[in-house]
């Protein structure tokens, strides 16, 4: 009478056809990853730079990049090992393949505006088109937008505006973006002069003030070049319109034209250089404004 008994499984048998090629395979992913992390490690120190004022920024970026490039390649060694895991264990795939076909269409629908916003951030990153710290003008598919970058991942960038608005602008919705926190900025000072004022005169009085401005300890950290007199600019109705100019710090641009404008204005009254108004505006007759009475 035949027996009864179930089979006996044969582990030996089994380790040896099967066993240790799972094992190299999980070895082997393991070891790739150890790898992949030395070489993403490697590229965010390049990332991050020399000790340097810009380095605090890089850092964010080269930890945001970095981390997201670790993160998809650990994804896809283990999704691969996961599958020749599969395969030697004689399983079929074709419906772990079907379903995660038909999962990717439904998410790829479901998440374009997502993968659209990390697939700009992440060249945003990859290129450093700008950093935490750059103050930037936007050209969003809402409109413009301008502010101080104060936070940047792949998905989005956060603005703080000048009047303290924060703007949270989704990377893909980006389109033009002007920075002017890269290299130099330039701080442009339009001085004008009475036409009875001798034009010459002015501009002896300002190369001896800027002179003294390219001494002073506060002013030679901001001011890169400069500054220097471009010329009469224009002729204006009530006064000649000489421009200043000076090469920048590019967080400093707006302190220095601020604090050229202050020196100016003061050498030339010390100079009885005559600095015109604009001509009051006198109000119609018949206005609301003389009158009092209402629309």
């Amino acid at each position: 009478m035949p027996s009864l008994a179930a089979p006996r499984f044969d582990f030996e048998r089994w380790f040896d056809d099967n066993g240790v090629r799972i094992i190299t395979i999980l070895v082997t992913a393991v070891l790739v990853t150890i790898v992949t992390r030395f070489l993403v490690r490697r590229f965010r120190r390049k990332l991050e730079g020399k000790p340097s004022l810009t380095q605090e920024l890089n850092l964010q970026r080269a930890t945001t990049l970095t981390h997201a490039l670790s993160t998809a390649l650990v994804v896809v060694i283990w999704t691969l090992a996961f599958l020749l895991t599969l395969g030697t264990l004689e399983v079929n795939l074709a419906p772990f393949l079907a379903s995660a076909g038909v999962a990717g269409v439904a998410l790829g629908f479901g998440a374009q505006s997502v993968v659209k916003d990390t697939l700009s951030g992440f060249f945003i990153l990859l290129e450093n088109q700008f950093g935490v710290g750059d103050v930037l003008e936007i050209l969003t598919t809402a409109g413009p937008i301008s502010g101080k970058v104060e936070d940047l991942s792949l998905r989005v960038t956060t603005l703080r505006a000048f009047d303290g608005t924060l703007h949270v602008v989704p990377n893909g919705n980006i389109q033009v973006v002007s920075n002017k926190s890269r290299g130099w900025a330039r701080a442009i000072v339009d001085v004008r002069v009475a036409y009875g004022e001798d034009v010459d005169r002015v501009r002896e009085v300002l190369e001896e003030l800027f002179e003294e401005i390219r001494k002073d300890t506060v002013l030679k950290d901001w001011i890169m070049e400069g500054p220097s007199i471009l010329g009469v600019e224009s002729l204006a109705d009530y006064a000649l319109v000489v421009r200043v100019v000076a090469d920048t710090r590019p967080s400093k641009r707006w302190d220095a034209e601020r604090r050229l404008r202050e020196r100016i204005t003061r050498r030339l009254s010390e100079r009885g250089i005559h600095v015109p108004f604009p001509p009051a505006v006198s109000p119609r007759p018949g206005d609301a404004s003389t009158t009092g009475s209402l629309p």
